[in-house]
């Protein structure tokens, strides 16, 4: 990313089979994370998915951080699951002021991930439209292919919501563009959240994503159950070293 700021992290840190590979043998689990954020600039917390954030908690992860670190938060499930959009202005309302008021300025955008029988469907759309809030950077995750259409990433661009490019099996894998971030989860494939990328794939991505031109790329590898995700993150780091 030459001329716009390159997030790179994982979407968890806390996988066992990471120690000697990347944590020191003689490092406390508790220091694990400190150790993370020594050599990534982001992480995507996916704890929020499962169990509503409080500011109290995010504030503790607030002050573990480098003041330049990053933090991209997954919306609740029960707003995207759940709810699936409907009937959940409440919880959204809530979601955003204590994403704010926890992480403050180490906020960087808000994860939407819908569910795969999410398809597309214009009052789908409208819906996602109407329960986002503008203030924040965010970001749509599909899992359905039916969102990768031309008036899907119009809408997007025009409401300027990120659409979320991912390496997902059976999904579209190619770079889309909504707004001046670029947002990359690679998920692992063919196995899902297993397999590691090749090293020549992991410099073909970031080729890709430089030719687009973001002015800030956000790039989380979610293949966490093994250790396919730090060896690509820091593969990608090394890449980027090498081309900037």
């Amino acid at each position: 990313m030459k001329k716009g700021k390159l997030y790179i992290g994982c979407s968890s840190y806390a996988t066992p089979s990471w120690k000697t590979l990347f944590y020191p043998d003689n490092l406390s689990k508790k220091e694990w994370f400190n150790y993370y954020t020594e050599h990534f600039n982001t992480y995507e917390f996916n704890g929020s998915f499962y169990k509503f954030p409080t500011v109290q908690n995010l504030l503790l992860w607030h002050e573990k951080v480098p003041d330049n670190f990053k933090f991209s938060l997954k919306v609740p499930r029960i707003i995207t699951h759940i709810r699936r959009l409907e009937q959940c202005a409440e919880e959204v309302h809530d979601f955003y002021q204590i994403s704010k008021e926890g992480l403050k300025h180490k906020l960087a955008c808000v994860l939407w991930q819908l569910p795969p029988s999410f398809s597309f469907s214009e009052e789908r759309l409208q819906s996602i439209l109407r329960v986002m809030d503008p203030a924040f950077k965010n970001v749509i995750e599909f899992r359905h292919e039916s969102w990768w259409r031309e008036d899907v990433i119009k809408t997007l661009s025009e409401n300027n919501i990120t659409f979320c490019n991912v390496n997902y099996p059976t999904l579209p894998t190619s770079i889309q563009q909504t707004t001046s971030i670029g947002y990359i989860r690679m998920h692992g494939n063919p196995k899902l959240f297993y397999s590691e990328y090749t090293k020549k794939e992991v410099e073909t991505l970031y080729d890709k994503v430089n030719a687009v031109g973001f002015k800030e790329v956000y790039i989380y590898f979610n293949n966490t159950a093994s250790t396919a995700a730090i060896v690509n993150a820091l593969q990608l780091k090394e890449v980027s070293k090498k081309k900037r």
